[in-house]
């Protein structure tokens, strides 16, 4: 005997429609069940998928950055060694000069010019022939007063700062504009 036979005939027709909706609700409720479970990993997956697609872009960006960082190493390690070549050289210009400057004043060394017409036997004139001793050659030539022969390698010595300083901005230049 079942539960419905238990009922009055009135209300089995009752009965069992309300047992059918209830078996319905519940493969309906189960279908919402399967439903949300499916709909729920397409969002996992989709979610997976950008954050993958995220993580990628990341990558990227850091592949790109770590580049060019090692670009900039790379450049400041040539311009550090630009740098010390060109404060090399010109320590050397400097040294060369200022050793110039004191054979000057000692009179170790005297600077003379070359005189395109000869001016006649005078005290500053120096022969046109070489001696044993000397360096002299050419055609005439007249002695530099020694505070002339300075003030002559002070201009030659700012020339040889500014071509060593041009020298130095053009390889400068070039390794920025690589």
């Amino acid at each position: 005997m079942s539960l419905i036979d238990l009922l009055p005939p009135a209300l089995r027709p009752w009965a069992i429609a309300l047992v059918l909706l209830a078996i319905a609700g519940a493969a309906a409720g189960g279908a919402w069940t399967v439903q949300d479970w499916r709909y729920g990993q397409t969002l996992a997956e989709q979610a997976r998928q950008c954050a993958d697609q995220a993580k990628e872009r990341v990558d990227a960006v850091l592949a790109t950055q770590t580049s060019e960082q090692a670009k900039r190493v790379a450049l400041e390690g040539r311009l550090k060694v630009n740098d010390e070549t060109h404060y090399k050289e010109l320590s050397n210009a400097k040294y060369t000069q200022q050793r110039l400057s004191d054979r000057l004043a000692t009179a170790d060394v005297r600077l003379s010019v070359l005189l395109a017409a000869p001016i006649g036997a005078g005290a500053d004139e120096l022969p046109a022939t070489t001696s044993a001793g000397g360096l002299v050659h050419g055609g005439a030539r007249a002695r530099l007063d020694p505070a002339h022969a300075q003030r002559i390698i002070g201009i030659t010595d700012a020339g040889d700062q500014g071509l060593i300083a041009l020298a130095a901005c053009q390889v400068y230049i070039r390794e920025v504009s690589r």
